[in-house]
């Protein structure tokens, strides 16, 4: 198994910034991609960012020029850095990994942590 701790939510206003950090323990080798997704009540969790473990990045369209995924693969952690933010932007941001487990994809996710943008 693995264990997703995120940190780094909070509020602040538009235009401002914060950084999310989350830190895999466990059952960590074979960790191919991570990255961050966003969920607001009532609707679908979407995707913010993804980096793999070739450095590979996709980010949503919303936040193209905005936000910036990054990982250290010493530290099994990942990182999204998040600036000129949006009320839009206001969710709840969750953490995921996945890890190629005898060829078969495993998907881990955290518990979340709430980002609120507003004035």
């Amino acid at each position: 198994q693995v264990q997703l701790v995120e940190s780094g939510g909070g509020w602040v206003q538009p235009g401002g910034s914060l950084r999310l950090s989350c830190a895999a323990s466990g059952t960590i080798f074979s960790i191919n991609r991570m990255g961050w997704y966003r969920q607001v009540p009532g609707k679908e969790r979407e995707l913010v960012a993804v980096i793999n473990s070739t450095g590979t990045t996709n980010y949503a369209d919303s936040v193209k020029g905005r936000f910036t995924i990054s990982r250290d693969n010493a530290k099994n952690t990942v990182y999204l850095q998040m600036n000129s933010l949006k009320p839009e932007d206001t969710a709840d941001y969750y953490c995921y990994v996945n890890r190629i487990v005898v060829n078969k994809i495993v998907d881990y996710w955290g518990k979340g942590t709430l980002v609120t943008v507003s004035s």
